[in-house]
């Protein structure tokens, strides 16, 4: 079914293209413009938000092998994912269960065992309490009691998902509402990660509207993808989750250094190509964003996982660069990461330097709405799902997605 469902988005998109048409909005939207800066709406966003639902923490090729470990702190919240013997991943709250420090400094590595750095108290990797300084000074204690604090973890397509709430009931497949089995259409299992960086970035919405947005790319990206590029985008939900491509009866062939165009109109759904099926950007609801590029001689593409700062005004974006092989020789090597730095300044210098200008103006509170058009129903729909889901309580959490996931699999 997930095939199929990629050749229908794809045949959508050949149709539009011939017809010169796209889908639009029903009609314009409008968002309060204190949605950027209110300081009380921000935070309320961090716990009901990224607090509460599952969010997408590593690429599983940041987690290859076995006793692979990543820590990272996330609105506040210190995460511990890692690779256990027989390949499974563990998300823990990354403090000790003595006197609550982080048992793993921030960053990558391979552990078999975590000793906390005040007092010298020892987990396992999957989580155990092993070992406890001075045991007969400290006192008698059930070690069973006092293992690490476990979150709801969940690995599909190549990504790592993780609810940093030890309580919450909500099914992390159900809430990607089998949009998981459609990024499998990458291939990320097996990947290679080449390289990642951190960009800062203006207010967490004002950076992810961006992403699903193709109406600037033509203005704000004239210098970097041309003036001539499209700004037009079907949108395809899935719950919360969207992908975003523009409407075309041609693909460019991602292993074309010409960029040699595809005539799809004249293909059989059988020889649909790859490139076809996954162009465009795919969004994971809150903070994710996905897209196809071709460096280093073989396929890759840009993950960009976005979380808030420490005020309303800051964002922190990590972008991972992921290949389908490791690049071997010193032309391919160096030719990726070409790509990845054109994707630096794309981001940073364009994007990211014009959200943060917005920011700064919104800031005078002398404008009361901003707008998303018809042509911008990407935008419409990720916020009316911030809405919709800061204003849910737990229960009414799990029957939202409960839904969705009835919807997606009818």
């Amino acid at each position: 079914m997930s095939h199929q469902q990629l050749i229908d988005m794809t045949r959508n998109l050949i149709a539009h293209g011939e017809a010169d048409t796209m889908e639009y909005a029903d009609d314009v939207l409008r968002v309060p413009a204190s949605a950027y800066t209110d300081p009380e709406q921000f935070e309320r966003e961090k716990k009901r938000i990224f607090r509460r639902l599952p969010l997408m923490v590593a690429p599983s090729c940041e987690l290859p092998n076995p006793g692979d470990y990543k820590a990272m702190n996330i609105c506040g919240v210190p995460l511990l994912l890692t690779r256990q013997k027989d390949g499974s991943v563990t998300a823990f709250l990354n403090m000790c269960t003595h006197r609550g420090n982080p048992v793993a400094s921030s960053g990558t590595g391979n552990a078999s065992r975590f000793t906390c750095g005040y007092h010298g108290w020892t987990f396992k990797n999957d989580g155990d309490l092993i070992g406890v300084a001075s045991p007969k000074d400290f006192g008698a204690i059930d070690k069973a009691s006092h293992c690490l604090t476990r979150f709801p973890v969940y690995e599909n397509a190549g990504l790592i998902w993780a609810t940093l709430d030890p309580d919450s009931t909500l099914d992390i497949a159900e809430y990607l509402c089998g949009y998981d089995e459609l990024l499998k259409a990458f291939g990320f299992d097996g990947w290679h990660l080449f390289s990642t960086r951190e960009l800062s970035g203006p207010n967490w919405k004002t950076a992810y509207d961006g992403y699903l947005d193709f109406y600037h790319l033509p203005v704000l990206h004239k210098d970097t993808f041309g003036a001539d590029f499209y700004n037009r985008a079907n949108f395809f939900e899935f719950g919360p989750h969207q992908r975003l491509s523009t409407p075309s009866k041609f693909a460019i062939k991602v292993s074309s250094d010409d960029g040699e165009q595809l005539d799809l109109t004249t293909m059989a759904d059988d020889e649909l190509p790859y490139e076809a099926l996954v162009q465009g950007v795919w969004t994971i609801f809150p903070h994710i964003s996905i897209a196809s590029f071709y460096g280093g001689g073989q396929r890759g593409a840009l993950i960009s996982q976005l979380f808030p700062g420490e005020t309303v005004g800051e964002s922190i974006t990590t972008q991972f660069y992921v290949m389908e092989n490791e690049p071997k020789d010193d032309e391919s090597v160096k030719a990726a990461h070409e790509q990845f730095d054109f994707l630096k300044v794309v981001v940073r210098d364009e994007d990211y330097a014009t959200g943060k200008r917005q920011h700064e103006a919104l800031q005078s509170g002398l404008l009361e709405e901003v707008l998303f058009g018809r042509n911008e129903r990407g935008g419409q729909v990720f916020h009316q799902w911030i809405d919709k889901l800061t204003k849910a309580d737990d229960a009414e959490l799990a029957a939202i997605f409960a839904a969705e996931q009835r919807v997606a699999a009818e």
